[in-house]
């Protein structure tokens, strides 16, 4: 029986289930709190740090939070994250029906949604190869379908359904929040026991994190993927900073039809996770993570050039359907070659890098629209992503990604397996 036409578990079925779940929670409070924020303060900076508080956690403890995981059982890190979250957002649910919400509750909140985010996405990672195997082929039709849900429900229906509720009452969207989690760990708490990670006496954390690190860093497949989504952020987040005023003053386009631009990247993105393993059977993964980028990269600069809001809806879309293809073959191909008591350290390190990126994308595209014009920041990201397509391209070839599978597939005892190059640690004192 070939990989294509396997059929993936049924408890993939209540895992899939449950991301769903909670990414259309995770979309209402997306939508809601800061619209909820905008109700306690018209102050700029107020608001941004509600917003800059879910990522912080990223910055400080990133690869620690990773390391941790690696150390712990990820099935139970998954269901005891949401079952928290759950009871965490009961919190300013209560504060808003009390009328004592204050933005220093919702950016706490949002603070440990954020710590809550990084343990569930991490251990997340961790555990899909735990429960299909190793096989490229199965992991990439399984994010492509994750991927593919979690791009409805936050992207298209979590948004619209949160600024809905909230119209009901201020703490209704995040109770509804509050169920999705309670739903999601009550799906992963019956999904199959993983195996438990293999116990590494005598390592501190910190040591341990810096391994996990180290091994991307050593490794030029895995600092090709992790480079991916960084420089993407930055060029990115450049074009996402000045998005809005280049569509109003360049293109014309009022609130509603911004919605509707932003609706035709989501359209995109789904597009493209769903033609993801298609991609890589025909063209190999390694080619097909370049043909990705350089997709993203002409699709900015076909942005940038837009003589009309159609043409940037399509540039839009087109830029969408990489990210999406990227988003399915990029994690699918570091879980069938990381070994598994690095999973966690490694995937939490490349998150990392993507979001420390993204700061800078935001400041590098204000500069650059403030300096010169509002088209300079995305004809410059579009040029930082080519550029970038150029760089990894030997990186993530189809040769480096053959020979990881070959030698991820090898026998544990064997010089070529990848945990033979693994950093050396030392023990702790």
């Amino acid at each position: 029986m070939t990989s294509e036409s396997k059929k993936l578990p049924t408890g993939f079925g209540r895992l899939w289930t449950a991301q769903t779940v909670s990414s259309l929670g995770d979309g209402v409070t997306h939508a809601a709190l800061p619209l909820l924020a905008l109700t306690l303060t018209r102050d700029p900076m107020a608001l941004a740090v509600v917003t800059a508080a879910g990522t912080l956690p990223w910055f400080l403890f990133g690869v620690l939070g990773g390391a941790l995981v690696d150390r712990w059982d990820h099935r139970r890190t998954m269901w005891v994250t949401d079952a928290v979250r759950a009871l965490l957002l009961a919190i300013p649910a209560a504060a808003a029906a009390f009328d004592v919400l204050s933005i220093p509750l919702l950016a706490a909140v949002a603070f440990l949604l954020g710590v809550g985010g990084l343990f569930f996405d991490t251990a997340a990672t961790a555990y899909l190869p735990d429960l299909l195997g190793r096989d490229p082929a199965v992991l990439e039709r399984a994010n492509s379908r994750l991927r593919g849900a979690q791009t409805a429900a936050s992207g298209f229906a979590g948004p619209p359904a949160g600024s809905a509720l909230l119209a009901l009452g201020r703490a209704v969207p995040l109770l509804a929040d509050a169920v999705s989690f309670a739903l999601s760990a009550l799906l992963v708490r019956s999904l199959p026991a993983a195996p438990r990670p293999v116990p590494q006496a005598h390592e501190s954390l910190l040591r341990q994190a810096r391994a996990g690190a180290s091994y991307v860093f050593r490794d030029r497949l895995l600092l090709g993927l992790a480079l991916r989504p960084a420089v993407g952020n930055i060029a990115f987040l450049a074009v996402e900073t000045v998005l809005a005023l280049f569509a109003h003053d360049r293109l014309g386009i009022d609130t509603y039809g911004f919605g509707l631009l932003l609706t035709a990247e989501a359209t995109g993105g789904l597009l493209g996770a769903g033609i993801a393993s298609f991609l890589g059977r025909r063209l190999g993964t390694g080619t097909a993570l370049a043909c990705t980028a350089a997709v993203e990269g002409l699709a900015v600069l076909g942005l940038a050039a837009a003589p009309n809001p159609y043409a940037a809806g399509l540039a839009l879309a087109l830029c969408g359907a990489g990210m999406g293809a990227t988003m399915v073959l990029g994690p699918s191909l570091r879980q069938a070659v990381v070994p598994a008591h690095l999973m966690g350290r490694v995937a939490s390190t490349s998150r990392m890098l993507a979001m420390c990126a993204a700061p800078l994308g935001a400041f590098l595209g204000g500069w650059l629209a403030t300096a010169y014009d509002v088209r300079t920041p995305v004809y410059t990201a579009g040029g930082l992503l080519l550029a970038m397509t150029a760089v990894t391209a030997t990186m993530t070839s189809n040769r480096r990604v053959e020979a990881a599978l070959r030698a991820a597939a090898a026998p544990a005892d064997d010089p070529d397996h990848p945990e033979s190059r693994e950093p050396v640690q030392e023990s702790a004192v």
